[in-house]
């Protein structure tokens, strides 16, 4: 479902007009137990709003809407694809709940979306990587085919068995799953207790903590014995601690 991973070379020969000499790459796409594996790995659901970027044919953003009930958006380079979509989408009976815009994926605005697909190559990935941190809510969730990225240790991975041929792929896809995190470093105060969280992604450290955990705005820690299990709220931590309730406030 994804437009072009990009490993063809154009052959210029001679000075043959342009669209004689016009090189398009390849469209990969995903087979369809992956697109549907990819979906399900994500938890997709009614409420969510599926963006995939390199929409290619379509047909991840039309299974959300057909086979989850999901709302989704495809953004793809190709306009010609991107009418193909929109055909494919009519006859699907989903054209109410897509939506498949032309354009680059890299200045598109998917920030309103709850799960993000991709089958792009670890360059592209790697641009999109800050975009995927920084400007989707914290519990959004992204799935990629075949391609993780640098520093960024998935929340999840999945090995599929693909039963069935289907040009450009092998006999086996991976897919990662992330969660984007909360925004939980800093120094947090309140009730006498004062913590310093330090965070790689999804991973944290609790100072004098023996565990701690993060996935999207849910956060846990225990220290000493007693456990804390609680949401990140911008900046306040609130929860209950051993028992008790407690409200913890970034210091500034």
């Amino acid at each position: 479902m994804k437009p072009a991973l990009l490993l063809a070379l154009a052959l210029l020969a001679g000075a043959a007009p342009a669209q004689e000499t016009e090189w398009r790459p390849p469209l990969i796409t995903t087979p369809d137990e992956v697109v549907s594996a990819m979906l399900r790995l994500a938890g997709t659901g009614p409420a969510d709003l599926v963006a995939d970027l390199g929409s290619g044919d379509g047909r991840i953003v039309i299974a959300a809407a057909r086979d989850f009930g999901a709302r989704g958006l495809g953004i793809e380079l190709d306009g010609r694809l991107v009418e193909a979509s929109r055909e494919r989408a009519r006859s699907a009976g989903v054209a109410a709940r897509v939506s498949f815009v032309q354009g680059d994926v890299l200045a598109a605005d998917f920030s309103q979306a709850s799960v993000v697909t991709v089958y792009l190559l670890p360059g592209l990935l790697g641009q999109l990587q800050s975009r995927f941190a920084y400007q989707l809510k914290p519990g959004t969730r992204i799935v990629s085919h075949s391609f993780g990225m640098a520093g960024w240790k998935p929340d999840r991975t999945e090995t599929l068995r693909v039963t069935q041929p289907h040009p450009g792929q092998g006999d086996e896809s991976r897919l990662f799953l992330w969660v984007v995190p909360a925004e939980a470093r800093g120094t947090w105060e309140g009730a006498g207790l004062r913590l310093r969280i330090d965070q790689n992604y999804q991973e944290i450290d609790v100072d004098g903590a023996s565990r701690a955990s993060l996935s999207g705005t849910a956060i846990a820690w225990t220290i000493r014995g007693l456990e804390f299990r609680g949401r990140v709220e911008g900046d306040r931590i609130v929860g209950d601690f051993g028992g008790q309730p407690l409200v913890l406030t970034r210091r500034r």
